[in-house]
């Protein structure tokens, strides 16, 4: 693959991590932040980066994690 479209994977990484910060909610940030968090995750396995894939591995993880409980704290309260 060449550099160029690695560097833009990792910067629309960049631009879905920007706007989730803009977003309202935790659910919304939390699940746009998971996605961004898979493109990083895609970035530095492209460029052989163990810090941002470990990283944003957890990352995934805790969003996740986060997403469920509030998933399940929604249901329990409809």
């Amino acid at each position: 693959m060449s550099p160029f479209l690695i560097d833009c994977i990792g910067y629309g990484a960049l631009v879905i991590n920007l706007y989730s910060m803009s977003t309202k909610g935790e659910y919304k940030l939390r699940v746009i932040s998971l996605i961004a968090n898979m493109g990083y995750i895609l970035y530095g396995v492209l460029i052989s980066a163990t810090p941002i894939i470990v990283g944003c591995t957890i990352a995934v993880l805790l969003h996740g994690y986060h997403i469920k409980r509030l998933r399940k704290y929604k249901t329990n309260n409809d």
